[in-house]
């Protein structure tokens, strides 16, 4: 995508600079946007908001990067009517102080009539699949897979913010050996499910299936397990027998957890693919291609060398005749993109996989399939517990159905049991529910993508640190401010002329920036990082800056801008999936 410039100071200065240039005869061959990417803020606020240096165009013109910012703060001298105050040079630098008497209100008042939030970010936009959260069925969600569901929700919402057309997907693995574990398992000891919470309990049978089957290695079972593994594969291939019929009702118990799951989460997709949807298209793919000569017959395996990409040799069958991971995503790929008509297709899966992907990638490529290099994988670290990692297969798992109810309960006896007398039952637990929701997806999405996640719960829920809850309190501590005050006279004044005022109405106007920069790198934690700097300045601005005993002038300024602050938040909290309650 063409990024353009959406910092309308950034680009005002580039302007200046290009007016410069041109009236000192310097000929400079480097495209605007390049030197509006140089523009940054200065260390201190008050040495100014804005800072260009003069490294790369010095290198140009040969001339010192400090010669060269002397005569631009020159040419400038005179501008002191217009956006800026104040520039001047630090050194290489030429920093620019912003006219805040003018930028307060434009700013603040474009908040308020929400045009502040119709903005062109970039020149073309792809349509774009985002296929994230791909759950096998006869498995227990646990806490690891919010980590995908969080990161792939808010990358869907961030892209549409920024004007792109998304189909979001999931893609759930229904087949594999796991499964007629599973199957195994509760045929052996006639297992009856219980009537409630079907999903979550298959989920514990698979685990304790794996359990036994391990604990049988070595053992004169071992033979005659992997026989009856066998036989259950072959009849779900076949999609006939009693097997198959039980696959078939288990199935639909792990899909409805998924969907209670998504709903709680408030994700919605586009488009559902499942393994099994694949699996008898993508083998017939394979003999196509493997009649045309181009994947080759290796020990019985199929597939296709890759050493000359250092991606060794891509199986695409088994020897038994069954298909792979691979396999299927070669299918996958050309079904996305001759049924959907993107342009680009993103896959949310963690690190583990990146060989694998590089390896269809490739294959595709060289299969002569056109979108090959319009498919990208964006990996990301797992989630671990403070006693180790996360494993479905050894049962070392926090359950996702079992911390939910968990953080409700939590929530409702450490901050909103005191409420019990003034709220209503539903505000509390619908409060605790949006509370909880809020405290996993940030957590989820605060690290970066390419960083373990430790999961701390008692962590997680603080309302004094760098936390899902401490930002929807900031939100909510806003609503009640507001509400005591009653009307709020939009009156955006030289009244606001504070340091901290001033600072806080500067950082609300580089949400389009940091939005931008997300969607560029498909990374949520730069929202995050913003917001929390943003509620760290507004409560060091609310702490110094007194509302209610004020001069009505000044109260009415006051107000409009904690009031056009809550709703920069609001927005910036929804591209990250997460919901505010009014109070709490």
């Amino acid at each position: 995508m063409r990024k353009l410039q959406v910092n309308s100071i950034k680009k005002a200065i580039i302007k200046d600079l290009r007016s410069f240039l041109e009236h000192s005869d310097y000929q400079v061959s480097m495209p605007d946007l390049k030197l509006y990417e140089q523009i940054s803020a200065p260390p201190k606020f008050e040495d100014g908001q804005y800072a260009l240096p003069m490294f790369l165009l010095s290198k140009q013109l040969k001339k010192k990067p400090v010669e060269l910012a002397t005569e631009f703060v020159s040419f400038l001298k005179d501008n002191k009517g217009g956006q800026f105050s104040e520039v001047k040079n630090l050194g290489p630098y030429v920093n620019f102080n912003l006219n805040f008497e003018s930028f307060i209100p434009k700013t603040l008042n474009s908040i308020n009539d929400q045009s502040f939030f119709k903005k062109e970010y970039f020149e073309d936009k792809q349509k774009t699949m985002i296929e994230y959260s791909q759950p096998n069925t006869h498995k227990e969600l646990h806490v690891g897979h919010m980590r995908n569901l969080c990161l792939g929700n808010s990358i869907v919402r961030i892209l549409r913010e920024v004007g792109t057309e998304v189909i979001s997907s999931t893609y759930p693995g229904d087949v594999g050996t796991h499964i007629a574990k599973a199957l195994w398992y509760l045929k052996k000891n006639n297992l009856e499910a219980p009537k409630e919470n079907k999903g979550a309990w298959l989920g514990a049978q698979y685990s304790l299936a794996n359990a036994l089957l391990e604990d049988q290695l070595g053992s004169e079972h071992e033979q005659k397990n992997r026989e009856e593994l066998t036989a259950i594969l072959k009849e779900l291939k076949v999609e006939s027998g009693e097997y198959f019929q039980l696959w078939s009702e288990t199935r639909m118990w792990s899909i409805d957890l998924m969907k209670s799951i998504y709903s709680w989460a408030d994700v919605e997709f586009d488009a559902w693919f499942f393994e099994s949807d694949v699996n008898k298209q993508s083998l017939e793919l394979v003999d196509e291609y493997l009649e045309k000569g181009f994947f080759k017959i290796d020990e019985g395996a199929v597939g296709i060398d890759l050493d000359e990409y250092k991606l060794g040799f891509f199986m695409v069958r088994k020897s038994d005749g069954n298909g792979l991971y691979s396999t299927k995503d070669l299918e996958l790929a050309r079904r996305k993109f001759q049924d959907y008509k993107i342009e680009r297709n993103l896959y949310i899966v963690d690190q583990r996989q990146s060989r694998h992907f590089k390896q269809v990638f490739k294959t595709l490529e060289l299969m002569g399939f056109e979108h090959a290099n319009k498919c990208e994988h964006l990996a990301y670290e797992f989630v671990e517990l403070k006693n180790g990692a996360i494993s479905s297969r050894k049962g070392n798992i926090v359950a996702l159905e079992d911390l939910i109810k968990q953080m409700e309960s939590t929530i409702i006896s450490k901050y909103l049991s005191k409420y019990e007398q003034d709220w209503s039952k539903d505000e509390i637990t619908n409060t605790a529910k949006i509370i909880a929701n809020g405290a996993i997806k940030y957590g989820m999405l605060k690290i970066d993508s390419q960083k373990k996640i430790v999961f701390e719960m008692d962590e997680w829920l603080r309302l004094d640190g760098n936390s899902g809850p401490y930002l929807q309190y900031t939100f909510a501590r806003i609503q009640s401010i507001c509400d005591k005050a009653g009307v709020i006279n939009h009156e955006f004044n030289t009244v606001l002329s504070t340091e901290k005022e001033k600072k806080l109405v500067f950082k609300l106007s580089q949400f389009h920036c940091v939005v931008q920069e997300a969607s560029l790198k498909s990374a949520p934690s730069l929202i995050c990082h913003y917001l929390y700097d943003l509620c760290q300045d507004f409560n060091s601005f609310y702490a110094d800056h007194p509302i209610m005993n004020q001069e009505m002038e000044i109260k009415n300024a006051r107000l409009s801008l904690i009031k056009n602050f809550s709703v920069v938040l609001k927005k910036s909290l929804d591209l990250l999936g997460i919901n505010c309650p009014l109070r709490m």
